[in-house]
């Protein structure tokens, strides 16, 4: 079963379903179980909603991307 600890550390993952099926598990049983944690997490998943609210409909400043890109160098694909 997972902590509170554990269960903080997790809850981008969780919220973002990175996780595999077993950690979602005992991440969800503990959030039942737990009114802090739940409390965390309806937080994280409120920012991620507003967040992803604010930035979805702007578009990307002229010039960002390619400074980005620079940041990365020549990365190849394969």
């Amino acid at each position: 079963m997972a902590n509170c600890r554990e269960t903080i550390a997790e809850l981008d993952a969780f919220l973002d379903g990175e996780l595999s099926d077993d950690v979602r598990t005992h991440i969800h049983a503990h959030l039942e179980g737990c009114t802090d944690c739940l409390s965390a997490f309806d937080f994280q998943a409120e920012l991620k909603a507003a967040i992803r609210r604010k930035c979805s409909d702007e578009a990307l400043p002229t010039g960002l991307l390619g400074k980005i890109q620079a940041c990365f160098g020549d990365v190849d694909a394969g």
